[in-house]
């Protein structure tokens, strides 16, 4: 029996996107979750507010989960680094952290918002940790931060079982992403043998995948190779530096307009379903004028 490569646009929605009581599984295994934290309830965002911006359309930014405190995170799997990357990350969470609450709201209502980022590449090679946790913290006492917005980068292919000792369920989901390739036939007794796990690489069966989304998983690949070429060929060019900043500006810029128009598009629909304006400006954080151009 042949499987395929989770890490791929198509299995891993497949596998979490699919099936909310894996992703918990996942996420309370790979967050840095405080003693008796949990994740409770997941929001799988619906498509037309997953915005599609050039290199980033091989990501997927679908999930929104909350844990028993009323803590939010964001789930996101990236393919390919850039620095324009890190910024989306940041853009994203602040996007969630301010959307919490509406024109008027109390701010002590607020909850932080955890981003949780799995990159299949090297982005911090000076560094041997592969689990990067970003918060704010007080520059001369690290001890002391604030809570708001915090930032986990996993770099795949760094994870060494050996670094994780008593972390049982961290490793298995981490050999599970890194260890099952496209046409790997063995699976790891480990992973077997813990029902979830079983039950997600079970998922990844090639036979389960019909011929049309085959072609669509290899599609996705060839689309990476090409996007990974593109970069390279940048990063070698002497103008390098001024082409990426270009490019990520450029990025930026095309992600806050998607964004935008994304929403006022389901501000419309939403009003020509019948929602009052204050329900729709709660859930859009667009303003009464905002909605009343969009009537016009």
């Amino acid at each position: 029996m042949r499987y395929l490569d989770p890490k791929n646009d198509l299995t891993f929605k497949k596998v979490f996107g699919e099936h909310p009581h894996l992703l918990k599984s996942f996420l309370n295994a790979l967050l840095p979750l405080e003693e008796g934290r949990v994740i409770e309830s997941l929001e799988y965002l619906p498509a037309e507010l997953v915005t599609e911006v050039p290199l980033f359309k091989h990501s997927i930014v679908d999930v929104r989960c909350e844990d028993n405190f009323g803590r939010q995170f964001i789930v996101e799997m990236q393919m390919l680094w850039t620095e324009a990357f890190r910024s989306r990350m940041v853009f994203n969470a602040s996007k969630t952290f301010v959307r919490q609450i509406g024109k008027g709201g109390a701010y002590r209502a607020l909850q932080p918002v955890y981003a949780l980022s799995l990159v299949n590449a090297i982005f911090e090679p000076g560094s041997p940790n592969f689990y990067h946790h970003y918060r704010l913290i007080h520059t001369t006492e690290p001890e002391r931060h604030l809570e708001g917005l915090e930032l986990i980068f996993v770099e795949l292919p760094k994870f060494r079982a050996a670094s994780l000792l008593g972390q049982r369920m961290q490793v298995l989901w981490l050999r599970y992403l890194t260890e099952i390739q496209d046409q790997t036939e063995q699976i790891a007794p480990e992973l077997l043998a813990e029902p979830v796990l079983e039950e997600a690489v079970d998922y990844l069966r090639e036979g389960a995948f019909s011929r049309a989304q085959l072609d669509g998983y290899d599609k996705h690949w060839d689309a990476i190779r090409s996007e990974q070429a593109l970069l390279s060929a940048a990063l070698t060019d002497g103008k390098a530096e001024g082409k990426i900043e270009g490019l990520a500006e450029g990025l930026a810029e095309g992600l806050a307009q998607g964004v935008a128009e994304q929403t006022r598009k389901l501000a419309r629909q939403m009003l020509a379903n019948g929602l009052d304006t204050a329900t729709v400006q709660q859930i859009t954080g667009l303003s009464a004028d905002d909605l009343a151009a969009l009537r016009a």
